[in-house]
């Protein structure tokens, strides 16, 4: 399929650069300090997103109970080398004020809890444009659930918060998950089908900043359910660095992230690492997997993550 001709990178570092984008004055100069003002500064970032307490409610502080207090992150992020930190807007108003001008904000718009069932998953709005202004954000970001049966309404949501943030100048990140049911019966929200679709429609939809989870492929023939027949192709053919290449061609001049998710071995999580930025990524949203860890355990791999990002300059 034309998907696995993908166009090669000119030389090691994110297929998307600034000078790539159209982006207005005011975007483009908040974008510029996220890119080459903080983390690794060289055109690549790397995120620490603290909004698992409203998607996942305490349980992901388990594993290190000092991360339940929002200054836990606020101290890795700023001594962890990261670009900047994720907040909903309860915290972000409680804890930012101390770390203003050390840290940059990225203020999460909507959100939702784990509690009803992700059937036909929406995340509602819980804050605005306006509130990330007053609040000195460098950008919002948006979760947008792809294929759900509540897609229309989420896309409706969307187009008022990427109407706002153009005019104000805000850049916006968008989480793109493709979930729901009509999701798992065509072969699940991690299959390269869903992750493509789910990448794309978000560059459709104006994302100026795309976050994605890794593409996995060689799934088993039961799961691939009613996916279609360029997808099957695709899955039983191609390599998951193929993949993740695809997925970045699919954004176009859209800057795409790649998620950590929970917490690996710090073998698989360098691996992953690699593969992200190999693949032409413009860098990583990595939350579980730092801050699951004590301190002294957390900024060493952070600090070599951002060693290694900037190996990939832009």
């Amino acid at each position: 399929m034309a998907m696995t001709e993908t166009r090669p990178t000119t030389k090691k570092g994110p297929l998307v650069r600034l000078e790539d984008t159209n982006l207005n004055v005011g975007k483009r100069a908040r974008m510029y300090d996220l890119l080459y003002n903080h983390g690794p500064a060289n055109g690549t970032m790397m995120f620490l997103p603290i909004d698992q307490g409203l998607e996942h409610g305490p349980r992901d502080f388990f594993p290190n109970p000092a991360a339940a207090d929002p200054e836990f992150e606020l101290k890795l992020a700023r001594d962890g080398h990261f670009t900047a930190i994720v907040y909903q807007i309860g915290i972000a108003q409680k804890y930012m004020y101390q770390y203003a001008g050390q840290v940059p904000l990225v203020l999460k718009l909507n959100g939702k809890t784990e509690i009803p069932s992700d059937n036909q998953p929406l995340s509602p709005l819980l804050a605005g444009v306006e509130d990330a202004v007053r609040l000195g954000a460098l950008a919002v970001g948006y979760t947008l659930y792809v294929g759900s049966g509540q897609q229309a309404e989420d896309f409706k949501q969307f187009a008022l918060v990427r109407k706002e943030a153009e005019a104000m100048g805000m850049p916006i990140i968008v989480w793109s998950y493709p979930r729901g049911q009509f999701v798992e019966d065509k072969g699940g929200k991690d299959s390269l089908y869903a992750i493509d679709y789910a990448a794309r429609a978000a560059a459709e939809l104006g994302a100026d900043v795309i976050k994605i989870n890794m593409p996995k492929v060689g799934l088993p023939a039961e799961k691939l359910g009613k996916m279609p027949k360029e997808y099957v192709e695709a899955n039983n053919s191609m390599t998951t660095e193929e993949a993740t290449r695809a997925v970045v061609q699919s954004v176009g001049r859209s800057f795409l992230l790649f998620s950590g998710g929970e917490k690996d071995s710090d073998a698989d999580l360098i691996s992953k690492v690699h593969l992200a930025m190999d693949s032409g990524a413009t860098g990583l949203i990595f939350g579980r997997n730092m801050w699951q860890r004590p301190m002294d355990q957390a900024l060493p791999i952070s600090h070599q993550i951002s060693e290694i990002l900037k190996g990939y300059s832009a």
